[in-house]
């Protein structure tokens, strides 16, 4: 599935969405983005530079570290893959690819959201993404 593909797909089903990206873990980098309103390239560039350190900060890595250490994992696979946060006015939820774990999805909802559905919707788009 496109990048294009991909936001149209969140904008459409996740319900009450205002704007949809992916981002590009390996180089912090937005691949593309689609919203309701317009918003500087500035604020676009500071969230994927957050997602990634949401995902890939130095802190998250060495908790997931440990976490591999203490239950004898040893694997290069990311420990997590679905974060949501609650904003003032807002439902953030980004999820990894399935199929493409370096690249993260990432759905902005109004606050009266049903959180569920939006979660669920979510991973029906992240999941369904392979060719």
């Amino acid at each position: 599935m496109s990048v294009d593909t991909i936001l149209v797909k969140l904008m459409n089903d996740v319900p009450k969405a205002v704007a949809a990206g992916v981002v590009d873990m390996g180089t912090g980098m937005l691949l593309g983005v689609k919203t309701v309103d317009s918003h500087p390239q500035e604020v676009l560039d500071l969230v994927a530079a957050a997602t990634k350190d949401l995902f890939e900060g130095d802190n998250v890595t060495q908790i997931e570290n440990t976490f591999k250490r203490v239950r004898g994992v040893q694997t290069s696979e990311r420990y997590f893959k679905e974060i949501i946060v609650m904003s003032t006015n807002l439902v953030h939820v980004f999820a990894r690819l399935k199929q493409h774990q370096d690249t993260v999805a990432v759905v902005i909802c109004r606050n009266d959201v049903n959180l569920g559905l939006a979660l669920v919707k979510t991973r029906a788009v992240v999941a369904a993404e392979a060719p």
